[in-house]
């Protein structure tokens, strides 16, 4: 993505678009991860093969918790696993009988989910990976591009804090939890604040691409929520926050972290963002249910976009059949559609008849989960939320975003979908002195972007849909 500043107001334009999955190789899933900076390299040389201005920085962003390791060399030692992958199950007991949850919480404040990166490296030290033991730098995956772009090594805090092993209070490694479980903590880089320049770009990458000039690389929030969450016009202590897209990220905006006893029940997670923040938020399954569906219907012939899924949604009957969307059988089944549909036979309900009740099952399960969230965030917080902030691809699927309104009582504001491009490009414009700091800049997103409001419509059926919900999750 091109992000242009002219003073006043952004602008997008797309350079290049490319798939990005999973292989699949001897029962495990990984990330190629060669593939993906090679696209990068196209990215930037369709850069340069259309337009002459120089450019004022580069910044990556990408998805949290998977790595790569390195060699004394600098060379991959392997592609990195993908955060799907099953071999971190049961791996959270496994570590809570060396670190007790109480005291693992209270020191990094990360939800408990099996895909973290803790969980991963305890995984590799378990089955006594060669590549850890011959590993001398473990890079995140945006720090990995990062590497390949200008040769440095260091770990970028915003993602670094969604590993489980750095200390959310003192914002450094906790080291002393990777020794606890025999894993090196030799391979940690040193952090790298958003904001900061990571160095030029390597001239033999620049000659590449057709960039035969300085370009700064830029640490912006490279969790891609972080840099979503900067990215959020109006932002407030009214206000929660769902990063929409594959996953929801369902959360506030806070100046410290939330480390009570309380906040470890509810399963809450202490993320890094910009400017010192911290992204209290909770992981929930997202759009993942819906693209899995999606994509099993095209593999059947079954070609339908986006909007046509929401047509038949907006035609079923409502609140009739519901799942939770972070139940374990959602995680990565070999046919979405059955497992829904067996989900609901499981918990007495009707099973989902055709695509247009499968597809409003999910958003509506969606719309629950995010209450049911943003009422445990209030609780916690003590904080009164009247309007929730939809940014992400999700935001412009108008029918979740009314559901939304609808389930949660709260008005909803959406956009910008670019949500992650955008506060990808004003860190950069932070950090090369085109803007003073992250509120001017929110500013200035709110007169660059459209955003659409859907009030909520009360109904004593929510209600009684949230009950069941709530019945569902204690099952």
């Amino acid at each position: 993505m091109l992000g242009r500043w002219d003073g006043e107001c952004f602008a997008l334009d797309e350079l290049h678009r490319f798939w990005n999955g999973p292989l699949e190789q001897g029962g495990h899933m990984y990330w190629d991860a060669r593939r993906l900076w090679q696209e990068i390299q196209a990215g930037l040389a369709a850069y340069t093969a259309s337009h002459h201005a120089p450019l004022a920085g580069i910044g990556i962003d990408t998805w949290a918790v998977d790595y790569g390791l390195l060699d004394a060399h600098g060379n991959l030692l392997g592609n990195p696993y993908h955060y799907r992958d099953q071999r971190t199950v049961g791996l959270p007991a496994l570590v809570d009988a060396q670190i007790p949850p109480e005291e693992l919480y209270g020191r990094t404040g990360i939800q408990r989910l099996p895909l973290n990166t803790l969980y991963q490296l305890a995984a590799a030290a378990q089955s006594r990976d060669p590549q850890l033991a011959a590993a001398e730098t473990l890079l995140l995956m945006p720090d990995l591009f990062h590497f390949w772009l200008t040769g440095e090594r260091g770990a970028e805090y915003t993602n670094a804090t969604t590993t489980m092993f750095l200390d959310a209070r003192e914002r450094r490694w906790a080291a002393d939890l990777l020794d606890r479980l025999a894993i090196p903590s030799r391979v940690l880089p040193p952090l790298v604040e958003p904001g900061s320049v990571i160095g030029p770009l390597l001239p033999a990458v620049g000659n590449t691409v057709g960039l035969r000039y300085h370009v700064p690389v830029i640490a912006v929030g490279t969790h891609d929520t972080a840099s979503a969450v900067a990215a959020i016009p109006g932002l407030d202590e009214g206000s929660a926050y769902i990063s929409s897209g594959t996953w929801s990220l369902v959360g506030v905006e806070l100046a410290q972290p939330l480390l009570s006893a309380e906040a470890r029940r509810f399963n809450v997670t202490n993320e890094g963002g910009v400017a010192g923040s911290i992204r209290c938020l909770k992981n929930v399954a997202g759009l993942w249910l819906v693209q899995e569906c999606q994509r099993l219907w095209q593999e059947a012939g079954l070609a339908y976009s986006w909007a046509e899924l929401v047509a038949l949604a907006e035609a079923a009957p409502p609140l009739r059949s519901l799942v939770d969307p972070d139940a374990t059988e959602f995680t990565a089944p070999a046919d979405m559609p059955a497992a829904l549909s067996a989900y609901c036979r499981r918990t007495g309900q009707p099973e989902p008849a055709g695509v247009g009740e499968l597809v409003r099952c999910c958003l509506e399960s969606l719309a629950l989960k995010y209450r049911h969230v943003i009422e445990g965030l209030e609780r916690l917080t003590g904080r009164i939320i009247t309007t929730v902030r939809v940014v992400g691809g999700g935001s412009q699927n108008s029918l979740l975003c009314q559901l939304t309104a609808d389930a949660c009582g709260r008005t909803v504001i959406a956009g910008p979908a670019e949500g992650t491009a955008l506060g990808n490009i004003l860190v950069q414009a932070i950090a090369t002195g085109h803007l003073p700091d992250l509120a001017t800049g929110r500013q200035a997103l709110a007169a660059s972007v459209q955003q659409a409001s859907f009030a909520p419509r009360p109904s004593a059926d929510w209600d009684e849909a949230s009950r069941r919900m709530a019945q569902l999750m204690q099952a």
